[in-house]
Order: structure tokens, then C-alpha cells, then sequence
């Protein structure tokens, strides 16, 4: 199968649909730090995700897609989706960057249904709680790492067009909090203790479990 992972750097799921035997490749403005430039597609994935293209990954080796894509999983930027940059578009106290947030989230929100309506058959498209939930449509399904064999907390929705919900296949027990805010809220994150952006970098990456499921669940025969 040709397969896309849309905006993801870290190759994860790619690694694990390219050890299926499928022809997968990752794409994303950034260089990739899965170890394989050579399934790596450096550029706006706009360029490309409908097929019936041409494109050269990050070896300078150029394929071709006569057409569409088989899969396309989207793991695009929440910044301006998540519920959790809510507390930014507060007129009254941020002014005029609160305003350029409200633009932003909706140039986010276009991009992601460009995604999600992409010419191919098969799509899934993940990303926290936020303002998808709401101006486009409920997900599909809401995931976490612990119930696939990461004891980690992270919810992720998904959206899915033509695919199954995933099956949580390795289910261990959810973790402990690191710590407790001062208004009680619990602190999974450890990546919470580092810089920003260095952050949003680490947290974006997704859970091997996760990955090894999306791999195997959405590309098995069954569903084809």
C-alpha cells in the first residue's frame, strides 16, 4: 500500500507501516529525526497528499504516485486547536494578540479539514480535545497510550473516514501523576519541566503503541 503520515517528523508511524512492507513515507516542514530521510518527504504535505504527484525525498531519490494515496494518517499541529490555548483568545486581557489567535485557530482549523478531505479513501486524523471537537464534529474515538502498551496519559481523538476504530490491543495499568498544580490539576508531563518549544516538539511525537496499532489495525486486509 502507499501510504502518507502527514506532518510528522518523528517517522514513528512510519517506521511501523514501512516494517508491514508498505510503501510509507512521513512529510513535514521540519527535517524528520526517525533516522530515514529516504522516506522522507521535506515540504508542505498540501503539495503531495492528493497523489497523482511526483516528489523527492530528503536523499534526493524521486517517486512517483500515478494515484491517490492508499492510507493518510494526519498528525497535524494543535497550537491553535487544543482546548488548552482557550485561555489566549481572552479579548479584554490579551487585545489585539488574542485577536491574531482567533485568525490563527482558523487558519489551523482550514488546514486540518484540507487534510482530513484529501483525495483518498482512507484517512485518520488525530489531535487533542479542542476546537475541532466542536466546529467540525465529535471524533470517532478518544485513545490513550496506557491502552496500548505505554504507561502514559495523553488523550487523543481521531477522526476517521473509511477506517475502523482502533482496538486497544496491550492494555496496562494508567499512570500516576507527576505532580499536582496549585489548582489541583494533575501534571502527567515531564516534558512540562522543559522550554517551550522544545516542548510542544516532544509532546507532539506519538506513543510507539499507538503507532505499532495504526500500522497494523488500518492497513490489515480486512478493512481493504
Amino acid at each position: 500500500m502507499n501510504c502518507l503520515v502527514a506532518c510528522e517528523e518523528s517517522q514513528a508511524v512510519t517506521i511501523e507501516l514501512r516494517k508491514l512492507g508498505h510503501n510509507a513515507f512521513s512529510c513535514d516542514i521540519q527535517d524528520c529525526s526517525g533516522g530515514f530521510p529516504e522516506w522522507h518527504y521535506k515540504g508542505n504535505c498540501l503539495d503531495i497528499i492528493n497523489g497523482c504527484t511526483s516528489f523527492k525525498t530528503c536523499d534526493g531519490v524521486n517517486h512517483s504516485l500515478p494515484g491517490a494515496f492508499d492510507l493518510v494518517i494526519c498528525h497535524h499541529p494543535c497550537t491553535y486547536l487544543s482546548f488548552a490555548g482557550n485561555k489566549y483568545l481572552n479579548i479584554a486581557k490579551y487585545g489585539e494578540k488574542a485577536l491574531q489567535r482567533y485568525e490563527l485557530r482558523e487558519q489551523a482549523f482550514n488546514f486540518a479539514m484540507q487534510l482530513y478531505n484529501c483525495n483518498c479513501a482512507h484517512v485518520a486524523m488525530e489531535n487533542p480535545k479542542g476546537y475541532l471537537n466542536s466546529k467540525f464534529r465529535k471524533p470517532d474515538q478518544t485513545i490513550n497510550p496506557f491502552l496500548f502498551g505505554d504507561r502514559c496519559y495523553k488523550v487523543t481523538c481521531l477522526w476517521l473516514r473509511g477506517l475502523p476504530c482502533l482496538i486497544p490491543d496491550y492494555q496496562v495499568p494508567p499512570p500516576e501523576p507527576l505532580y499536582y498544580r496549585a489548582n489541583g490539576k494533575k501534571v502527567y508531563w515531564v516534558e512540562s519541566l522543559v522550554s517551550s518549544p522544545e516542548r510542544a516538539k516532544l509532546r507532539s511525537k506519538t506513543f510507539p503503541g499507538i503507532a505499532r496499532a495504526m500500522a497494523w489495525q488500518f492497513t490489515n486486509n480486512f478493512f481493504f
